[in-house]
C-alpha cells in the first residue's frame, strides 16, 4: 500500500528527505503578466525584488488537475492547504479529490484545512509522517492529526501589509496606518483561519520580544517551533536563540519562505508555527 503527503507550496518545504512519500502542488504569483509557480529553483532574491518593483501582481492557488496529478499512483491520500479562508487551494484541493475518488473508488483520499499556513503546515505533515511510521490505519491518522491540530499556532511578524491588504487578507485602512507610521504588525489565525491583529511594534528587537511574549502568552512551554523568513535570517536566528535561551531542549527550526509566503510575507516578515500545551 501506497501512502503519500501532499500539501500546496505555502507550507515553504517544497521538497523532503524523507522516507514517506511527499510531494506539493504549486500556488503562483502573476508579476506583470509573468506566471511564477512556487516550485524548487526560484531565486527568493529576485522573486521578491520583482515583486516589490512590479506595477501588477497577484497570486492563484493550485488548479484542481494539479492536485490530481500529485495523486496519481498512490493509495491514502493526505493533503495538507493553507488556510481555506485565505486561499482557493483547499476548495481546490476537495474538487480534485471528489474527482479522483470517482475514478478511484478504492482510494482514500483526506485534505487537511491547516486554518493557517507556513511553519503549522509543516508541523501537520510532519504529525502525518510520524503516524504513517506507526504504521496507523488512515482512520487513526485522521483523528490522531485534527486532535493534534488543536495544538498547533501560528504568529506573524510582518515589516510590511501591503500585499495581503491589496488581495483582500486584512483590512486597507490598518495596513496603510501601519506602513504610514512604519510600525511591525504581529498577527495571528483567527478560529477561521483569518489573520487577525495581535499587536504592533516599532523596531525589530521590539516585535521579537512581542512575538516571543505572545508565544507563552498562547501557551508554548518548549514544543516544536518551524520559523519561516523572507529574506531576514538574522531575526529567525534571534528568535530561534530566544526560545533555546528558555527551552534549551526545544526543536526550533528556520527555513525561507518559499514563492507564495515570500509575497504575502513581504520582505523582512516572519511566519512562525508552534506547538503548545
Amino acid at each position: 500500500m501506497k501512502r503519500r503527503i501532499v500539501s500546496d507550496s505555502s507550507s515553504n518545504i517544497l521538497e523532503r528527505n524523507s522516507d514517506v512519500e511527499y510531494c506539493t502542488t504549486p500556488l503562483k504569483i502573476l508579476i506583470d503578466g509573468k506566471e511564477y509557480p512556487d516550485v524548487p529553483g526560484l531565486d527568493m532574491v529576485d522573486l521578491v525584488a520583482r515583486i516589490e518593483l512590479s506595477e501588477k501582481n497577484s497570486t492563484s492557488c493550485p488548479s484542481i488537475s494539479e492536485w490530481i496529478d500529485a495523486f496519481e499512483g498512490a493509495d491514502e491520500i493526505f493533503g495538507v492547504t493553507i488556510s481555506s479562508n485565505l486561499s482557493g487551494s483547499y476548495n481546490s484541493a476537495m474538487n480534485a479529490a471528489e474527482m479522483y475518488l470517482e475514478d478511484h473508488p478504492d482510494v482514500k483520499i483526506h485534505i487537511f484545512d491547516s486554518l493557517a499556513t507556513g511553519g503549522t503546515m509543516e508541523l501537520l505533515i510532519e504529525k502525518i509522517e510520524e503516524c504513517i511510521r506507526a504504521e496507523m490505519s488512515f482512520e487513526d491518522i485522521i483523528k490522531a492529526v485534527d486532535e493534534y491540530h488543536e495544538k498547533d499556532k501560528i504568529l506573524f511578524s510582518l515589516e510590511s501589509v501591503k500585499n495581503l491588504a491589496k488581495n483582500g487578507r486584512m483590512l486597507k485602512a490598518l495596513a496603510d496606518l501601519a506602513n504610514a507610521l512604519g510600525i511591525r504588525f504581529i498577527g495571528k489565525a483567527s478560529e477561521r483561519g483569518t489573520i487577525q491583529q495581535a499587536h504592533i511594534a516599532r523596531g525589530q528587537k521590539k516585535a521579537l520580544i512581542t512575538v516571543y511574549n505572545e508565544m507563552l502568552k498562547m501557551g508554548y512551554q518548549g514544543g516544536k517551533v518551524r520559523i519561516n523568513h523572507c529574506l531576514n535570517v538574522d531575526a529567525a536566528g534571534k528568535l530561534k536563540d530566544m526560545i533555546l535561551q528558555q527551552f534549551p531542549s526545544a526543536d526550533v527550526k528556520v527555513c525561507l519562505t518559499t514563492a507564495l509566503c515570500s509575497y504575502y510575507a513581504e520582505r523582512g516578515g516572519m511566519i512562525i508555527g508552534f506547538e503548545v500545551v
